[in-house]
């Protein structure tokens, strides 16, 4: 059996966020690509920006600037759980040393923001470091990985219809 090797990585770049947001979407900690790209689900198997772009009725955002704009149009956050982990390329499976970002200064600073979990990692990594801390619940939905392979893209839409109930766009 051959032995993982994990090296120790920082986050390398900011939440999305601003005092408008009403729902916080959580991954676990940027893939090598995202990571690569500097932004969030920069996979381009990750389903995440189709599924929200169907999700809103809108163009598939392409730029960064296009994500950012479309997060924040439907006043929605994106940050990953872990601020630092020993981690083997992108697998989720192989954290070590997890370090959680500051999540509960985030949540305090928007009371009524709704947190949901992109993945049963991220949502198992805030209830065991976040939500001990902040007390606000974590709503799992199915992961948007290429690695999640058995939620196609329409069940995905039906699991991730609840962040509509939150996240509307600007009047």
């Amino acid at each position: 059996m051959m032995a993982i090797t994990c090296k120790h990585i920082q986050h390398p770049f900011a939440p999305v966020w601003d005092e408008s947001s009403r729902a916080l979407v959580l991954g676990t900690f940027p893939s090598v690509q995202s990571r690569a790209n500097a932004f969030y689900y920069g996979h381009p198997q990750n389903r995440f920006w189709r599924v929200l772009s169907m999700l809103f009725g809108q163009a598939l955002p392409e730029s960064t600037e296009q994500k950012i704009a479309l997060l924040k149009q439907h006043h929605i956050a994106l940050w990953d759980v872990l601020a630092a982990c020993d981690i083997s390329g992108s697998a989720d499976a192989t954290i070590r040393n997890p370090v959680a970002n500051d999540i509960p200064t985030l949540l305090a600073r928007t009371p009524d923001m709704r947190v949901f979990a992109n993945g049963k990692a991220a949502a198992m990594l805030y209830r065991c470091h976040i939500e001990p801390v902040c007390g606000v619940p974590v709503h799992s939905l199915p992961s948007t990985s290429p690695a999640n392979a058995a939620w196609t893209l329409p069940r995905l839409l039906q699991t991730w219809q609840p962040l509509l109930d939150c996240a509307q766009p600007n009047s």
